[in-house]
């Protein structure tokens, strides 16, 4: 593969993270922001990158299966994410966190196995959930409380 569209790929991978993380550094005040999505999202795409060339040099000497990356990466950040989160009476914080930085992983792999719509489809799509369905969220909160939106 070319190295420039290798470059072009991690570029792409990074900004979709930050761009995702943005919500939880501006809006959600979340320690894991635009860095932490970003470096998730440019990690994962370094990875499959990295299994894809692997797999692609040594087809046919070895039993190499590039698809096994991407299940690690799936681990590996849901350790990360497991370490987000925390219990604080009766409610779990950081969820949410947690659950974009995996999405944010998955973005990273969408970029390294050139599927650049999907990626930019779905990180847009995970703003919206962020961004709005947070509003929504508050709505129901408000009226299911009766005026309150206190946990």
């Amino acid at each position: 593969m070319n190295e420039i569209v290798m470059f072009g790929q991690l570029f792409l991978a990074a900004f979709l993270g930050l761009v995702v993380g943005t919500e939880r550094a501006l809006v959600a005040k979340q320690s894991a922001g635009m860095r932490t999505f970003a470096l998730v999202s440019l990690g994962s795409c370094l990875f499959t990158l990295a299994g894809i060339a692997v797999g692609g040099e040594y087809l046919g000497y070895v039993n190499f299966d590039p698809t096994r990356v991407m299940s690690a990466i799936v681990q590996g950040v849901g350790f990360i994410g497991a370490g987000l989160m925390f219990v604080q009476g009766n409610s779990v914080h950081g969820i949410t966190t947690a659950a974009g930085l995996w999405v944010s992983a998955a973005l990273g792999v969408l970029v390294a196995t050139g599927l650049y719509p999907l990626a930019i489809f779905a990180a847009a799509l995970t703003l919206l959930i962020f961004f709005g369905l947070w509003h929504v969220e508050h709505v129901f909160k408000v009226w299911y409380h009766g005026g309150s939106d206190d946990e």
